[in-house]
């Protein structure tokens, strides 16, 4: 039996992909009854989440076994139904942006997707971010889990990142070939249902809750001081001790300047996104909201 067609939310990261894959879970009875499968993470805390899809993160990539690997994860979902898939890690991870690359292992990654699942993909989402807002919640997001240089020793590569959205559209337009391609700008993206409706407009008669609690909400920076304290210092925190720190800092709202661009930084990469949210509009085969 060959693959049904595929819905993918693509993230990408920090535009609310928990919330969606929360709102996912909220309304996963109703969506199966409708004759969907669904399939996302449980890695911010979202119930029925068992999504493990394994996507090259290297240089050195076997084609065949990156495909073969990822296959296997999504077996579980091959069961005829057209099939809804979030999953903000496909183009890569957060982590290298702090080394001046913007998902450098898309390529390969995308590349082994389109080889697990034979079926059509009928439409790929991505919700994209403002440049200096994404690299800030980016560095914070890592900062709560693990130590951090300073976030001036990082800017500069940040500032001079070597692509940005208009590559990544291209490169996952050209290799996951879907029937429609929606961008998404992080502006505009609306709740949850919203975007859902969007990805899949043929849900929209549905009944369909918002969830009703907050995923990954950010820490403060009084937070993030306290546990790259603790990080620096060699401690590894369970995961009970990580939320007391989180939780005993959360009325402490003031800004202390963890990661923040200047006033000039700021501009400039307001200006590039701009600029490429433009691009993208122009391009083939690409629906920009």
């Amino acid at each position: 039996m060959a693959d049904a067609p595929i819905y993918i939310h693509a993230g990408a990261h920090r535009t609310g992909t928990s919330s969606f894959q929360m709102c996912l879970h909220t309304n996963r009875a109703v969506l199966d009854r409708a004759g969907w499968t669904t399939g996302y993470p449980g890695r911010d805390g979202i119930p029925s989440g068992n999504l493990a899809l394994r996507l090259p993160s290297g240089h050195r990539v076997d084609a065949a076994s990156a495909a073969e690997k990822a296959a296997e994860c999504l077996n579980g979902y091959r069961d005829g139904r057209p099939f809804i898939l979030s999953e903000e890690n496909i183009p890569g991870r957060m982590y290298e942006f702090m080394q001046g690359k913007f998902y450098p292992f898309a390529e390969a990654r995308c590349a082994a997707l389109r080889a697990a699942w034979s079926g059509p993909i009928a439409h790929l989402m991505l919700v994209v971010r403002p440049y200096d807002q994404m690299f800030v919640s980016s560095f914070r997001k890592r900062a709560e889990d693990n130590a951090m240089p300073a976030f001036a020793d990082v800017q500069a590569a940040y500032m001079n990142i070597d692509r940005g959205w208009p590559e990544l559209v291209t490169l996952m337009h050209d290799i996951l070939q879907p029937a429609t391609m929606t961008v998404v700008p992080y502006a505009v993206r609306g709740t949850n249902v919203d975007l859902l409706t969007r990805l899949v407009p043929e849900v929209h008669e549905l009944d369909l809750q918002e969830p009703d609690r907050i995923v990954n909400q950010s820490a403060t920076d009084a937070a993030l001081e306290a546990l790259q304290v603790r990080y620096r210092s060699g401690e590894t925190l369970a995961r009970a001790t990580w939320k007391a720190v989180i939780d005993a800092q959360s009325n402490d709202t003031k800004s202390r300047g963890f990661a923040a661009f200047t006033e000039l930084e700021r501009s400039e990469l307001s200006a590039r996104y701009a600029s490429d949210l433009k691009q993208i509009e122009w391009m083939p085969g690409i629906t920009s909201l």
